[in-house]
């Protein structure tokens, strides 16, 4: 009887033993972890994971930080990610003011310097790439490398003939009677910029991530906060006119979709950077992490 109670405790000891270490196991194979902080009195979110060199990574306009989970655990192998909803965005509080590129970058190296980072390697896509350079260019001494995804630079030559190009009207689509409109058809806006801005929607975002994003910029105030981002490109203009009169001597690297701003992102990145490295997606539109994630992924990794 003794024998079968000893067997069954050192049984019990040995499964507690292997729960342990799968549990020590899963807290450092690139969980995801979601957290706030509060940067100048406003509530930055942000998924972190992994340990080493610090990794920022900044969204686009219809996402969140969301967009970030597929590469978020294999980066995690090798840096510590910091992805955070921009100010103003998902789960991210909603500043009185400052919803610009700029001013989002301060606070987003406030959020790093709250973290402890010294230096980073950033990363963005659509605006969170303008955030991303404005970054770089205000804090070029802390950043050690810059990857920046299918969109442009506002101020920098090349940059009107994208803002005044009839067919991307959304740019000056904001302001009381557009919120009113898009009230409630939120997916229906979403769903035009998703599918058209791609060069093949059913390669697009999937139906998950479309659905999380409709319900995050559904929130009230919402709408209004991506879009102060857009009407803040005049400022954004002469912001980013001035910063690029000093080149980033760092490494740069540019990822594009052929039909979509690749070649155009990959002229003005010359122009603010002496180290530029561009890649173009062949068959490719604006959603580059999703339109082609492997291509995408894969250049990042190996890049950062």
């Amino acid at each position: 009887m003794q024998r079968s109670v000893n067997h069954f405790y050192s049984l019990a000891a040995f499964i507690f033993l292997c729960m342990a270490l799968s549990a020590t196991a899963n807290a450092t194979d690139g969980t995801i972890a979601s957290r706030d902080a509060a940067v100048e009195g406003v509530k930055i979110h942000y998924l972190t994971a992994g340990h080493g060199p610090a990794v920022i990574l900044l969204h686009g306009y219809t996402q969140t930080s969301r967009m970030w989970r597929p590469i978020i655990p294999l980066l995690a192998e090798k840096f510590t990610v910091i992805a955070p909803d921009l100010p103003g965005i998902g789960e991210s509080g909603i500043p009185k003011d400052g919803l610009d590129m700029k001013t989002a970058a301060i606070r987003i190296h406030a959020l790093a310097k709250s973290l402890g980072v010294e230096k980073a390697r950033v990363v963005g896509h659509d605006i969170g790439l303008m955030v991303a350079y404005a970054y770089a260019a205000q804090f070029p001494l802390e950043t050690e490398k810059l990857a920046v995804m299918d969109a442009f630079l506002p101020g920098v030559a090349g940059w009107e003939a994208v803002y005044d190009d009839p067919n991307v009207w959304h740019f000056r689509f904001h302001g009381p009677t557009p919120e009113a409109l898009v009230s409630g058809r939120e997916r229906t806006y979403f769903a035009y910029l998703w599918n058209d801005l791609a060069a093949d929607k059913t390669r697009s975002l999937p139906r998950a991530d479309r659905e999380a994003y409709v319900a995050a910029y559904s929130q009230p105030g919402r709408m209004r906060a991506g879009w102060a981002y857009f009407a803040a490109w005049p400022q954004t203009a002469k912001d980013f006119a001035q910063l690029a009169q000093a080149k980033l001597a760092i490494p740069v690297l540019a990822i594009g979709g052929e039909k979509s701003l690749g070649e155009v992102l990959g002229q003005q990145m010359k122009l603010v950077a002496t180290d530029v490295t561009l890649v173009v997606l062949k068959d490719t539109g604006h959603w580059v992490m999703e339109e082609r994630p492997k291509e995408t992924m894969e250049a990042l990794m190996k890049f950062l």
